[in-house]
């Protein structure tokens, strides 16, 4: 599991780092391996000023991720100095139409927080003791604004739509047309009975809090990016529990887990991003799933992760113009996938192993479609250790094609990006 580090030791981290050679943010060095430990530099400016956060990563990162995260973002308190308070009451909207933080509080149903404060704005709701039961209406609706934060007190939160959403786009307990950052250090409870429990048509960023969600469609839903840095979820879906598609654009629509700590079961994926999954550490248990991990490029570098799956448990398979690829560079990986024409990793194009540690309870381990390389790592496949990679043609077990051990994943078959 990759490791946060405070201000203080990132600091120290960096000088030591700089004494000794290395290039902390680029993983560049002789002795940097697969499984570099992630670090985090902080810039001199203070948080609110949007400057980026630099988070280290694999020095092959699929995603581009030192500006993933702004100061802001990882901040899990909110300034109170000139906050505006809100009680809620049953039966009356809240509007917001400026910039600014407000803490709201109450117990209420049938009302809903609007915020429609312009494309500049940054707007920060801070949730402080909230019971929210809707019949069609989302809790918190954000129309226009450049980024809303969701920031939990340390406090027990909840919010629950309990019929259909009405007419229009809106079809989730939180929903927002501009950046939505959640963070904090209390918990939420999101229930949507026809609906999905977030929705972003744009970032979701999850910095802090834990989060219980239930919901008859995507627990966590984006159109441009899903990212993770930390928070502790609970997630029981009618579709899937993290997705991200964005079909206007085919660079955006990705998954980023950098921290956490996910219990999921979900009747289709567990977490798919229809450009890129990237896993750099967390801990992610999905017991119940169609497919468990999914997007046409899946990197995994870090984590413990659990994945039993109806179908495969990893998939690679076109759903942008990235290569279609599964990575696996680090990590603590346990997959099982259920009987039949199923299979463990399955990659519509090139499967790569460099690094970690498998686990694999299947009747077809891999199939890939290209290339397949094992160059690092342990490999265990139903309590044998494997040292190549045989690939099972279309499900069918006795007909396989091999890769020899110790390939090196960049050798042939093209980029391994778009």
């Amino acid at each position: 599991m990759k490791r946060k580090l405070t201000f203080a030791a990132a600091v120290l981290l960096l000088a030591f780092l700089v004494f000794a050679g290395y290039n902390a943010i680029s993983g560049s060095g002789d002795d940097i391996t697969a499984e570099t430990t992630s670090a985090i530099q902080f810039s001199s400016a203070s948080a609110d000023s949007g400057t980026a956060t630099l988070v280290s990563s694999y020095a092959d990162s699929a995603l581009n991720v030192e500006d993933l995260f702004t100061g802001r973002d990882l901040e899990q308190t909110a300034d109170l100095d000139e906050a505006e308070y809100l009680n809620l009451t049953s039966g009356q909207n809240v509007q917001i139409t400026e910039e600014g933080v407000y803490v709201i509080s109450g117990t209420a149903s049938n009302v809903t927080v609007e915020v429609d404060a312009g494309d500049d704005a940054k707007v920060q709701l801070v949730l402080d003791g909230v019971n929210v039961t809707n019949a069609t209406t989302a809790f918190i609706n954000v129309i226009t604004a450049d980024k809303v934060f969701v920031t939990l007190t340390d406090s027990t939160n909840y919010a629950a739509v309990t019929g259909s959403f009405g007419e229009g786009s809106v079809d989730a307990v939180i929903f927002s047309k501009s950046d939505l950052v959640l963070n904090g250090a209390g918990s939420l409870e999101i229930a949507s009975s026809k609906g999905n429990g977030v929705t972003s048509k744009d970032d979701l960023k999850i910095t802090g809090g834990t989060y219980t969600i239930t919901a008859a469609l995507d627990g966590l839903e984006a159109n441009d990016s899903i990212r993770v840095y930390d928070g502790d979820f609970t997630i029981v879906s009618g579709k899937d529990a993290v997705h991200s598609e964005n079909e206007e654009d085919s660079s955006l629509g990705y998954v980023y887990i950098y921290n956490g700590t996910f219990a999921i079961s979900a009747s289709d994926d567990g977490i798919q991003g229809n450009a890129i999954v990237q896993i750099d550490g967390g801990t992610i248990n999905i017991t119940q799933s169609t497919e468990g991990i999914e997007g046409t490029y899946v990197q995994i570098n870090g984590g413990v992760i659990d994945i039993y799956a109806t179908d495969d448990g990893i998939n690679a398979a076109r759903k942008s113009a990235y290569d279609v690829v599964i990575e696996i560079n680090g990590g603590d990986l346990d997959v099982s996938v259920g009987s039949g024409d199923t299979d463990a990793l399955d990659a519509n194009g090139n499967l790569y192993i460099t690094g970690g540690t498998l686990n694999i309870s299947a009747n077809s381990a891999f199939d890939y479609d290209n290339i397949g390389t094992l160059s690092g790592g342990t490999v265990y496949v139903n309590g044998s250790l494997v040292t190549q990679l045989t690939s099972s043609i279309g499900g069918m077990g006795g007909m396989t094609q091999q890769s020899v051990f110790n390939t090196s994943p960049n050798q042939g078959g093209g980029g391994r990006r778009r």
